[in-house]
């Protein structure tokens, strides 16, 4: 006799008991369906875990000789504190020294995204971040910068609305070399108008 696998009922029956025990009637008109949308919230806002790095890069990357340093700056992301499972958000500057090849711009945004999107601390996703791209294009090197806001900062414990975290990666020349560093830090710190 062959027996099905049971079905996974999903995370909204046990949202609707967190309601509950809450002190909240989940059956309310404006709860009634809160269970399943927090559930298809949660599995968006985690959905890094299902990201392959590999698929994301996709054969994006290309031979060029190029030595000077590429940045892609102000890449918004947010992510979920592994804390308290209360948002940080903010933005991630990205600079690396190609060895022979490039990559993509826009696998830059979606490497941060699959790291974000999954519970975490800044530290940590600054690092994985850098890692990943080391890995990916094998360039002199990499640097990260994450400037971050984080909620359970702001709504709860020290409440200060105003405060924020910078975290920095660095890899190979971005290590290094003073002056490498310094290049990169000037080229996120510059405002252009437009960018």
């Amino acid at each position: 006799m062959i027996h099905a696998e049971p079905t996974d009922p999903g995370l909204a029956p046990l949202i609707q008991e967190v309601l509950a025990r809450l002190g909240e009637n989940p059956q309310r008109e404006g709860l009634s369906g809160t269970p399943l949308r927090v559930e298809k919230a949660l599995s968006f806002l985690t959905s890094g875990y299902r990201m392959d790095i590999r698929k994301i890069v996709n054969g994006a990357l290309f031979e060029v000789k190029y030595d000077e340093m590429v940045v892609v700056k102000d890449i918004e992301f947010f992510s979920l504190c592994e804390h308290h499972m209360l948002p940080f958000f903010g933005k991630m500057h990205v600079a690396y020294l190609p060895r022979t090849k490039v990559i993509g711009l826009s696998k830059i945004p979606r490497i941060v995204d699959a790291f974000a999107r999954r519970l975490q601390i800044q530290e940590r996703l600054t690092q994985e971040v850098a890692q990943s791209i080391q890995e990916s294009i094998d360039p002199l090197g990499v640097g990260v910068i994450c400037e971050a806001r984080h909620f359970c900062m702001m709504m709860r414990g020290v409440e200060k609305q105003h405060s924020g975290a910078m975290t920095s990666a660095m890899l190979g020349a971005f290590r290094d070399r003073k002056s490498t560093r310094d290049e990169f830090l000037a080229l996120v710190s510059h405002r252009a108008s437009g960018i």
